[in-house]
């Protein structure tokens, strides 16, 4: 039976994570708190975000703003979009 939670970021109950993202106390609030489906929205973000500000990932500096970007992305208002950000044409 999958695993399903009220997702934070769909207001509905969905289907969960198949397993926490991270091992942290923050890995298991996306786990209880976060769907499949709003977690590849997130990994759509994320990619859009390593783009535009040019990230190197395995930096601590750029893991420490996508945590927070990932924690304003579910749990506050949402992360912003860079200010230079043009969406590809569909």
């Amino acid at each position: 039976m999958a695993h399903m939670v009220y997702c934070v970021r769909n207001k509905r109950e969905m289907e969960g994570l198949d397993e926490p993202p991270f091992d942290s106390e923050f890995g298991q609030k996306i786990y209880k708190n976060v769907s499949k489906a709003a977690w590849e929205e997130w990994v759509g973000r994320q990619k859009m975000l390593l783009n535009e500000y040019r990230l190197q990932p395995w930096t601590p500096q750029a893991q420490q703003f996508l945590v927070e970007q990932m924690e304003e992305f579910f749990f506050g208002e949402g992360s912003a979009l860079p200010s230079e950000y043009v969406p590809p044409a569909q």
